[in-house]
């Protein structure tokens, strides 16, 4: 009995350590330069370790500096605004052009940023040049800080939106090289090939954002897609 309890107690210890160095990852509590794991890079799709990968530049402002590089974003780091209220922002940049494509972030967190700019590089641009033969020359921002709580979802109303930490933005529509435009309002549910370069756009978000958003979700996201890379996970 005695050599059970012994048994069990080890099980229950490796479990929660198991779960502590998972939550340390998660929430991007180890920087780069002490995880075991090869630093992310815009220069090539990243396929093992994505997520823990993204969220080792949370705090880690040498290394997001280092990865966020022209050709792939053209992004300027901004200094930290932390307020009392749950609000404001750390290690976060401005961006104004993504994989090529025009766009103007005034703060974007560093992770997001990756986020954005390799869902573009290897998920958006191609997908336009498979369907459209055309690559995304602009991509309308609709909003990335904001402080405020979440809306649109009565269990979560009382907790800070990822916007209110500028480790989200919201994308309402594209315009290609060729002038094509398509918007999430006008384009998203049509059973068109606009339709479905949005949803599979969408649809690739997930691979490098926690949460992405779209109209099927709910109508407070009827007009955008919203990502981010918070502490919770849907891709709907």
């Amino acid at each position: 009995m005695r050599r059970r309890g012994l048994t069990f107690l080890r099980a229950c210890l490796a479990l929660l350590l198991a779960l502590v160095v998972f939550a340390a990852f998660w929430f991007g509590l180890v920087p780069q330069r002490y995880a075991p794991f090869a630093p992310i890079s815009l220069d090539d799709p990243p396929h093992w370790f994505v997520d823990f990968r993204l969220a080792a530049l949370r705090r880690d402002p040498q290394q997001c500096r280092a990865v966020l590089k022209a050709p792939h974003i053209l992004a300027t780091p901004i200094a930290d605004k932390v307020q009392s209220n749950g609000c404001g922002w750390t290690n976060a940049v401005r961006v104004s052009k993504v994989a090529g494509a025009e766009i103007g972030l005034g703060q974007l967190t560093c992770e997001a940023a990756t986020a954005l700019a390799l869902w573009m590089e290897y998920g958006v641009q191609p997908l336009a040049n498979q369907m459209f033969s055309s690559r995304v020359a602009w991509v309308q921002d609709m909003g990335t800080y904001n402080c405020r709580n979440i809306i649109g979802n009565k269990r979560w109303i009382n907790m800070r939106s990822q916007h209110s930490l500028a480790n989200a933005v919201d994308i309402g529509a594209f315009r290609l090289e060729n002038g094509k435009q398509m918007s999430i309002t006008a384009d998203y549910k049509r059973d068109t090939p606009e339709g479905r370069f949005l949803r599979e756009a969408h649809r690739r978000a997930c691979y490098y954002f926690r949460v992405a958003l779209g109209p099927e979700f709910n109508e407070a996201h009827h007009d955008h897609l919203h990502l981010d890379r918070g502490p919770l996970v849907s891709c709907k």
